[in-house]
């Protein structure tokens, strides 16, 4: 099928929608970031990407430090005001009606709605043109009971997880394999035996 030609954009989809806590447990801030991803597993890094201009790039240059809250379906309203207000004139935490919670190490606070945070602290600045990136290792996680089985295994499909696509936001849907299944060999069980044929 050929394809129409467009000029450079950031076209990346579906990515998360997340919310990015920082400032202090007295006065905590909340921003939402699309910008967001893995660059290593070990040690275990990520980053997000911040406009100069915004409420909370000072905030975290000098703090050096965020967390990264997945959010929810049940989020989604909170994600969206919170990308569309600044913190300069808006307590967002309250108008949202969130619940800022301990994130030790750290001094920034944690959304207490968001089921799984990821704890932070910046290694390095990065200017790249419209957006300066945070790049950062992750010192801690913290995961909602909720979340668990009785052995402690994650099952994130329990927690209706967002995500961010070309301006709409989407509920993650249908489960559709696991990491690896396209080669995973089938379990092997006893062959059944047919009726013998009459000699």
């Amino acid at each position: 099928m050929e394809k129409q030609r467009w000029n450079p954009g950031a076209l990346l989809a579906p990515v998360p929608a997340v919310l990015v806590s920082c400032g202090t447990m007295e006065q905590p801030n909340v921003l939402t970031v699309a910008w967001t991803g893995i660059v290593c597993s070990q040690p275990a890094t990520t980053y997000i990407s911040l406009r100069p201009e915004r409420y909370s790039y000072p905030i975290i240059q000098e703090s050096g430090e965020f967390v990264i809250n997945l959010t929810t379906r049940e989020m989604v309203k909170a994600v969206d005001f919170c990308g569309v207000r600044s913190g300069r004139d808006t307590d967002k935490f309250a108008h949202c009606g969130l619940t800022p919670e301990a994130a030790e190490p750290l001094q920034c606070p944690a959304i207490g709605e968001s089921p799984v945070q990821l704890l932070c602290k910046v290694t390095q600045v990065l200017p790249l043109g419209s957006h300066d990136m945070f790049l950062a290792r992750i010192v801690g996680v913290q995961v909602a009971p909720a979340l668990l089985d009785r052995q402690g295994k994650l099952h994130l499909d329990r927690a209706n997880l967002l995500a961010y696509a070309h301006g709409e936001y989407f509920a993650l849907g249908e489960k559709l394999g696991s990491f690896g299944y396209s080669v995973r060999k089938k379990p092997v069980g006893k062959r059944r035996r047919g009726p013998r044929p009459n000699r």
